[in-house]
């Protein structure tokens, strides 16, 4: 999907609101259970477990972006049904790590639990970052994230800002007592939803930074990408369903690495 064109339909709309109204106004979806609520902090902003999207997937992406644009309400009633249970390891992350659940059901028991989105940026995790992660109580938190902002999906940013991110929510991890695995960036030579951007050397880019981050602060590094890659930096054949997403052999290929990662930060709890 390409989330530039969202989110400039989403930002002429709005603009448009202004111009016939005469003052900024908040955009409207079209079946939004939520359109008439108040605009600013409310008792609950998601009294549904997941937003789903309707037919109009660009108007859906739109209401995410403008409602709630870390997508606080996606894992809200999954949150509250962990209360009280032992939390191994969340797995915070983007499409990759969103159907890893999908493709491989069985891996996600004993405490592992997914918590990734697809589409989603650095800044979008850290706005969940409380919630999905800190507020479960994990021993540990597996952290993939990079590729949507490789690919622009909520505008610009430097590799500062995504390195950023990455650094607020390793550090609040830490200062929370949760121990950190910082995952590699999975190999793409392309991104079907945003053609033209070439991403391999920033991938192979934020892949050293990673690895160079997770050493000096003694962090668990995973490396996917070696047994993904392809010498020019794409998905080996077989391994992905579009040449960014694993298939269930892909995830085949990341499972062993991941569950020596976590036993290198957790050994036996």
């Amino acid at each position: 999907m390409n989330m530039r064109a969202v989110l400039g339909s989403a930002i002429a709309m709005i603009a448009l609101a202004g111009l016939t109204s005469g003052a900024f106004a908040e955009t409207k979806v079209p079946g939004d259970p939520h359109a008439d609520d108040p605009v600013g902090i409310m008792a609950d902003p998601c009294p549904h477990p997941l937003y789903t999207p309707g037919k109009d997937y660009n108007m859906w992406s739109i209401h995410m972006l403008t409602r709630d644009f870390g997508q606080l309400c996606r894992y809200k009633q999954a949150n509250r049904a962990l209360a009280g249970k032992k939390v191994r390891v969340v797995f915070m992350g983007d499409s990759i790590t969103d159907n890893w659940d999908d493709s491989v059901p069985d891996f996600f028991k004993d405490g592992l639990v997914d918590r990734g989105i697809s589409g989603q940026t650095t800044p979008q995790m850290v706005v969940r970052f409380r919630q999905d992660v800190i507020d479960l109580h994990p021993q540990a938190v597996h952290i993939m994230a990079g590729t949507n902002d490789i690919a622009g999906n909520t505008g610009a940013a430097t590799m500062a800002t995504v390195e950023g991110n990455i650094k607020t929510m390793a550090e609040l991890a830490k200062a929370h007592g949760i121990k950190v695995i910082l995952a590699s960036i999975p190999p793409a030579i392309a991104f079907p939803w945003q053609k033209g951007i070439k991403p391999a050397p920033q991938i192979a880019e934020m892949n050293r930074w990673l690895k160079h981050y997770a050493a000096k602060n003694g962090f668990t590094y995973v490396d996917y990408y070696d047994v993904l890659a392809t010498p020019d930096g794409a998905m080996k054949k077989g391994m992905s369903i579009d040449g960014v997403h694993p298939t269930p052999a892909g995830y085949a290929l990341m499972e062993p690495l991941t569950l020596a990662a976590i036993t290198k930060t957790l050994g036996g709890k």
